[in-house]
C-alpha cells in the first residue's frame, strides 16, 4: 500500500511539472539576465515591514544595480524605495522605524551611509568618512553609528599622477578582489550623527568585523583576531567594546578556531555565536556549532555539537526565549530551534527539497525568511508557526517564460561502498531514452550541492543533457568525518564518489555511456583534472579556475596557511606535493579534449593553474583551449562574460557529446 501511494505521489508531480512547463521556451545563457538577485532583508522594528535589496541588470553599464524594496508582512504592499543609475545596498531601519539607512556611492565618489524617511522621497547623504565603509549599525537610541571602515588608499591623501611601488612583507599578502595585501586594516569608529563626529574604536595590525551594539547600547561585540600574526591563524575571537573613545576592550572567547556572528539577546542577558569544531591554527575540514554564552562571556555552552552539521544564521526570538538557526543537512537546509530555558531542541521546519538562510524575528513563532529551490531562486517567505506564506514574487514574470529542467534526488555506492548524494536535472520529468551527459562537480571543497535554484545545472540540463551534481567525500551536510575524509588526500576518494555516480546513472539508462562530460569551478575544476587522468572515459571536459600543479602553486594564491597546516612546506614534503600534482605529472594519460578558463584577475586560483594543465595537453596534441576574461576575479560579476561562459560551456559539449 505505501508503495502504491508513493507511486501515485510521484506521478501527480510529474503530471504538474508537465503542465508548468508548457508553451514555455527552454533555459537559455542570456536568460541569466532576466533573474532578479534579491538579498540583505530587514525588520522594521515594529514587524510590519521587510526592507531589501533586489539587483538587476543595467545593459547600458553591463553591471547589476541594485535598489531598495520594501515588503509589508501581510503581503499585500511591495514597494519600489530608490531608483536610477546608481545601486543603494544594505538596508537597516532606524531604532524608532521611521527611516530606513542603507549604502551607496550614488555621488560619484566613496561609499557612505545615507539616509531616507521610509515613506519615500529622497535619500540625504548621512556620513563623510574616508576610507572604504563597508558596514554599520544603530546604536539603539538611534544617536550614533559604529561603522566598518577600512584605512584610506595613501593615507587618505590624494591619488599619486604614478602609482606608487606595492611593498609586500605579509606571510598572507594576497586575496582574491582585494589584491596584494599591505597594511591597511578594517576597524571599528564610532560617528555622532547629530555632531557629525567620528572617533576610533578600535586599532592594531588586525581586521575587526560584525560589530552589532548591546540592547543597551553601552557596549558593541565584534569580531577580531588579536593573535601576533593574524595572518598564520583562523584564530578569531569575540570582543566586546565599550561604546565611546577610548572605551575599554573585552575579550570573550578564547577558543582556538574561530568565534563568528556574535547576536545580542534582546534582553542584553546573552550572546549568541557560531564556533568552529576544531581549535587548530587553520583547518577548512570543519563545521561551525551553534554556542551560546552570559554577556560576559561566562557560562559559555555548545548547542548542536551533537548534530554533527553545520549550523548557520542564527537569530534570537524577539522574547529572547529561543534562538532559531539553520542546519546543512544532505542537499538541504532545515529550521531549528533552541530553548534557552530548557536546553530543548525542535525542528521548526524540515526544508523538504529546498534551501533556507537570513532568519529574522517577526514575532513568537513567526519569521522572515529567504526561501530558493530548484524551481525558484531567492524570495523572501513568512514563516508562520512552521509553515511558509510567500511574500514577494520577482521571480514570477521571467520564470513564466522559460522552461526549466525536472530536477530529483539520487544516491549512489562508490568503489569502496560509500554512499554517496546527488542532484540529477534532465530536460523532462520522463527520461525515457539515455541522454548525453554532464557531470558538473561542485567546488569548495567543503560546501554542498542543495536542492537550491541552480543556474548553471539548468542551462545544460535544458541544452538537452542529464547533469548531476554529487556531494563527493569532503562535502559537508553527511558530518564531520565525511567532510575531513579527503585531509591531505585529495583527488583519492572523490574520484570514486564522482564515479560510482556516473556508474549508477548509467546502470539506471539514464546516461549515455558513449558520450559522458565533465566540469566544474574551482575545487570542482582541480576534481575535473583528476578524474579525467584517472578515467579516459569522458569525451569532453571544462576546467575553470583550477590547478593541477599542486607542487607550483604554493605562494602564487591566497591558500597559504592551509598548505602550511595541511601539508607542511614543500621544500620538506615535496612528496606530499607531487602525488597531489598527479593530474599534470600524468597528464600524458589524458585523452579528453578540455576547454580551461579563468578570470585574469583571480588570486583564489590564479590562471597559471590552468595554464600549466592547458600547456601539458597542447604539447601532446589534444584538442584544448584556454579562454580567458579580462577584470573578473574568481566569481564574475560582469554579465555579459556570465552569458559569454554558459555560451561556450554549451558549445564546448555540443562538438564532442552531440
Amino acid at each position: 500500500m505505501n508503495k502504491i501511494v508513493l507511486l501515485l505521489i510521484t506521478a501527480i508531480f510529474i503530471t504538474n511539472y508537465s503542465i508548468a512547463q508548457q508553451g514555455k521556451q527552454p533555459f537559455k545563457p542570456t536568460d541569466l539576465n532576466l533573474i532578479p538577485a534579491l538579498s540583505n532583508p530587514a525588520l522594521s522594528p515594529d514587524g510590519k515591514w521587510i526592507a531589501y535589496e533586489l539587483s538587476e541588470l543595467d545593459t547600458a553599464k553591463n553591471a547589476r544595480v541594485s535598489h531598495l524594496w520594501m515588503q509589508s508582512w501581510d503581503g499585500k504592499e511591495d514597494i519600489e524605495l530608490t531608483h536610477g543609475q546608481e545601486s543603494a545596498s544594505a538596508p537597516k531601519w532606524s531604532p524608532d522605524g521611521k527611516f530606513l539607512s542603507f549604502l551607496s556611492d550614488r555621488e560619484g565618489g566613496s561609499t557612505q551611509v545615507w539616509l531616507m524617511d521610509r515613506r519615500g522621497g529622497e535619500g540625504k547623504k548621512l556620513t563623510a568618512v574616508k576610507g572604504e565603509l563597508s558596514d554599520y549599525a544603530w546604536s539603539p537610541d538611534a544617536s550614533k553609528l559604529v561603522l566598518l571602515i577600512e584605512d584610506p588608499e595613501n593615507g587618505g591623501k590624494e591619488e599619486p599622477k604614478t602609482a606608487p611601488v606595492i611593498k609586500i612583507d605579509r606571510y598572507h599578502y594576497k586575496q582574491d578582489i582585494e589584491g596584494y595585501l599591505q597594511h591597511r586594516h578594517t576597524h571599528l569608529y564610532l560617528y555622532d550623527i547629530a555632531g557629525k563626529k567620528l572617533d576610533t574604536l578600535t586599532t592594531g595590525d588586525m581586521d575587526d568585523a560584525q560589530p552589532v551594539w548591546s540592547p543597551d547600547g553601552q557596549r558593541i561585540a565584534y569580531v577580531s583576531n588579536h593573535t601576533a600574526d593574524p595572518d598564520r591563524n583562523d584564530n578569531s575571537d569575540i570582543f566586546t567594546v565599550e561604546a565611546k573613545k577610548g572605551g575599554k576592550i573585552t575579550q570573550l572567547t578564547i577558543w582556538k578556531g574561530h568565534d563568528i556572528n556574535p547576536i545580542w539577546s534582546p534582553d542584553g542577558k546573552y550572546i549568541a555565536y557560531l564556533r568552529s569544531t576544531n581549535d587548530f591554527d587553520y583547518y577548512i575540514y570543519q563545521h561551525d556549532v551553534l554556542c551560546v554564552m552570559d554577556a560576559d562571556g561566562n557560562n559559555n555552552k555548545t548547542i548542536t555539537m551533537q548534530t554533527d552539521r553545520p549550523a548557520s544564521n542564527a537569530a534570537w526570538s524577539r522574547d529572547s526565549k529561543n534562538i532559531t538557526y539553520l542546519i546543512s543537512d544532505d542537499r538541504i537546509r532545515y529550521i531549528a530551534q533552541y530553548n534557552i530555558d530548557d536546553g530543548s531542541i525542535a525542528k521548526i521546519n524540515d526544508g523538504k527539497e529546498c534551501s533556507f538562510s537570513n532568519l529574522i524575528s517577526q514575532s513568537a513563532g513567526n519569521w522572515v525568511v529567504e526561501m530558493t529551490n530548484p524551481y525558484l531562486p531567492a524570495e523572501l517567505f513568512a514563516l508562520e508557526n512552521g509553515q511558509l506564506r510567500r511574500l514577494t514574487f520577482h521571480q514570477q514574470e521571467w520564470l513564466s517564460k522559460v522552461k526549466l529542467a525536472h530536477v530529483r534526488g539520487f544516491q549512489s555506492k562508490s568503489s569502496d561502498g560509500t554512499l554517496v548524494s546527488g542532484i540529477l536535472y534532465t530536460p523532462d520529468s520522463l527520461v525515457n531514452k539515455k541522454l548525453p551527459f554532464i557531470l558538473y562537480i561542485h567546488g569548495g571543497p567543503t560546501d554542498q550541492d542543495e536542492f537550491a535554484f541552480d543556474d548553471i545545472r539548468q542551462i545544460l540540463a535544458s541544452g538537452g543533457y542529464a547533469v548531476a551534481a554529487v556531494n563527493y567525500r569532503g562535502s559537508t551536510g553527511r558530518g564531520l568525518n565525511y567532510t575531513k575524509a579527503i585531509y591531505a588526500d585529495w583527488g583519492n576518494k572523490e574520484v570514486k564518489d564522482l564515479l560510482g555516480a556516473v556508474d549508477e546513472l548509467v546502470k539506471e539508462g539514464i546516461a549515455d555511456p558513449a558520450h559522458l562530460g565533465i566540469g566544474g569551478w574551482s575545487y570542482g575544476s582541480i576534481l575535473t583534472d583528476y578524474t579525467i587522468a584517472s578515467d579516459t572515459r569522458f569525451k569532453a571536459a571544462i576546467a575553470g579556475s583550477g590547478s593541477a600543479l599542486q607542487l607550483s602553486i604554493y605562494g602564487s594564491d591566497q591558500w597559504v596557511a592551509q598548505y602550511d597546516n595541511e601539508l607542511g612546506v614543500p621544500w620538506k614534503n615535496a612528496d606530499k606535493y607531487i602525488k597531489l600534482s598527479y593530474p599534470f605529472f600524468h597528464a600524458d594519460r589524458i585523452k579528453t579534449p578540455v576547454m580551461f578558463m579563468s578570470g585574469l584577475k583571480d588570486f583564489n586560483v590564479p590562471t597559471a593553474g590552468g595554464e600549466q594543465m592547458y600547456q601539458a595537453l597542447k604539447s601532446q596534441g589534444i584538442d584544448t583551449q584556454m579562454i580567458l576574461y579580462p577584470g573578473q576575479f574568481h566569481e564574475f560579476t560582469t554579465p555579459s562574460y556570465q552569458v559569454d561562459r554558459m555560451q561556450r560551456y554549451l558549445d564546448w559539449y555540443g562538438k564532442y557529446l552531440r
